[in-house]
């Protein structure tokens, strides 16, 4: 397992920006791919974001545009910057980490999550 540890959520109104931070842990971080899933109440968790070990970015059409992934290895943190947020991105948002490098993040480790909620 790869410990994650989210951070950053909280309440906003819509248009407000924010951001999160996963912390990971270990030598081989840099080599993960790593990402966001979001699950809003009564849905099913959906992919927002991910990062190749090598850099390049994924995101989900709902996001593009307002949502920016980024890395710093030498921290073993990823970020996801969230701007002009919508009440349609209230969420539980986990952070995922693929070892084998994967960026639609198959292999199901999950940090505890962090609440994003944005009012009207």
């Amino acid at each position: 397992q790869v410990p994650l540890v989210e951070s950053g959520g909280g309440l906003v109104q819509a248009g407000d920006s924010m951001r999160l931070s996963c912390v990971g842990s270990g030598r081989l971080f840099r080599t993960y791919a790593m990402g966001w899933f979001r699950q809003a109440p009564g849905k099913e968790r959906d992919f927002v974001a991910a990062i190749s070990s090598s850099g390049s970015t994924f995101y989900a059409d709902s996001v593009k545009g307002r949502f920016t992934i980024s890395r710093d290895n030498t921290g073993n943190t990823i970020y996801l910057q969230m701007n002009n947020l919508k009440p349609e991105d209230t969420a539980l948002y986990y952070c995922a980490a693929d070892p084998a490098g994967n960026w639609y993040l198959p292999s199901n480790i999950w940090g505890q999550g962090t609440q994003v909620t944005v009012s009207s």
